[in-house]
């Protein structure tokens, strides 16, 4: 028996949808722990590509059982449009719905737009999907849960009292109008949660047993650790904990039962929104990563800012979560950039600083200290795959060195090195599910 948490250890957008499909070969259950449909995880299966923003990504392995967890914000308009789509493909997934987690309502996106309208050049550049608002209704303890679907009484009930409250704060505080009227709102709900009742149970008893069973189980995140809204650079963050901690509290596991902790970061760094990022590539080289590896937001679409990979942040994020061993991303896209570099550093006030400063406004002084690191040649797609299918030694000399360099700084092996989109392109150093 193994628990393993799939943990972003960086800026989000690392690549965990296709590390957490990999594993899930191996896992018997998949939970989803934190997060909503703000983030996304693109799955190549099939030869399709499948963009997940609400379902765990081991949605595609026949049979296995995927959870999504108390510590998730779910929109059910996205939960029903993806399963949809899956089955559209012919996949079915065995699906439970914890009924813990929160839901994300019209009025929480309704807010979320408006919030980051009025915040103007402050603003922190959400999704606007909602998220943080449900979380904040969640921490004041008005928010609706899956289990209050399951009776239309509690439901109605709900969405009166808080129809009467989000209209008001919408009128009064942000000058909007809220554009449904509580019946449309309850309508709406009522038949999403017909339509979702058959997945709601109580999943946190459900993963437990399966562990206590001896089974296998992945525990899937969402963004990544410097997004954290307690580990990561307030307020340019998520409105959860993306993290090993996060991954306990959102399965409803205890700690002492998750097993290998796997930090998923790619061979440079990127980040979707507002915020600091030190080693930010803002010219052409940075364009070349960007439109080499396709680097647009999986929920937004945006263009994602791209930066020399950042030592210092990676270092804080290992420390935080305990990583037992990295998965590495993206090797493949940096084949042949020129003039490669590794942020090891920073310089801030005359200070050299080894871990980034608390606060983003700091973080947003430091200056990168970087060494130069030697490239590697830009190999096809097949040769990639060639490459994949011998192992890591079959790596290009500089891109293993590459891989070495950051796991010996880090103190943390290297289990997974991905070299490409499919399940054919991944190098298994390690097993983590062999005990």
């Amino acid at each position: 028996m193994a628990v393993a948490a799939v943990i972003g250890a960086q800026w989000g957008d690392e690549g965990k949808g296709k590390i957490v499909d990999f594993l899930a070969g191996k896992a018997d259950v998949v939970v989803r722990f934190n997060g909503g449909d703000n983030a996304g995880h693109t799955v190549m299966f099939g030869g399709k590509k499948f963009k997940m923003h609400a379902l765990p990504s081991g949605c595609f392995h026949e049979k296995k059982q995927v959870v999504v967890g108390a510590g998730c914000a779910v929109n059910p308009k996205t939960l029903l449009e993806e399963l949809g789509m899956l089955a559209k493909a012919g996949i079915r997934p065995n699906l439970l719905i914890d009924a813990r987690a929160h839901v994300v309502l019209p009025y929480h996106l309704a807010l979320d737009g408006a919030q980051e309208a009025l915040k103007g050049s402050g603003a922190v550049g959400t999704t606007r999907r909602g998220i943080g608002p449900c979380y904040a209704d969640k921490a004041a303890r008005i928010g609706l849960r899956f289990a209050d679907l399951l009776d239309k009484g509690r439901l109605e009930a709900k969405v009166r009292a808080l129809h009467e409250i989000k209209a008001k704060e919408l009128g009064k505080v942000y000058g909007a109008e809220f554009a449904q009227s509580e019946a449309q709102v309850f309508s709406e709900l009522s038949g999403q949660a017909d339509r979702l009742a058959g997945f709601v149970c109580d999943a946190i008893l459900s993963v437990n047993e399966s562990i206590s069973k001896g089974k296998n189980v992945l525990l899937e995140g969402a963004q990544g650790s410097l997004l954290g809204i307690d580990s990561g650079f307030y307020p340019y963050c998520t409105s959860s904990n993306p993290t090993s901690g996060g991954a306990s509290t959102g399965a409803g596991i205890a700690p002492s039962k998750i097993t290998e902790v796997v930090g998923v970061l790619k061979a440079y760094v990127s980040r979707v929104g507002e915020g600091p990022l030190p080693t930010e590539l803002p010219d052409g080289v940075g364009e070349a990563i960007r439109d080499k590896g396709n680097e647009f937001g999986t929920t937004t679409g945006r263009p994602r800012r791209i930066g020399w990979l950042d030592l210092p942040c990676l270092r804080q994020a290992s420390e935080i979560n305990g990583f037992t061993s990295l998965a590495f991303t993206r090797l493949d896209t940096l084949g042949g950039i020129p003039g490669l570099r590794i942020c090891s550093a920073y310089k801030l006030g005359g200070k050299t600083l080894h871990r980034p400063p608390a606060s983003s406004e700091a973080l947003s002084d430091c200056k990168p200290v970087c060494e130069e690191i030697a490239g590697w040649e830009d190999l096809s797609p097949g040769e990639w795959r060639a490459v994949a299918g011998k192992g890591v030694g079959a790596l290009p000399a500089q891109a293993r060195a590459y891989v070495e360099r950051v796991s010996s700084d880090l103190g943390v092996p290297a289990s997974i090195v991905s070299v490409g989109p499919g399940r054919e392109d991944t190098i298994i150093i390690k097993d983590v599910f062999a005990q």
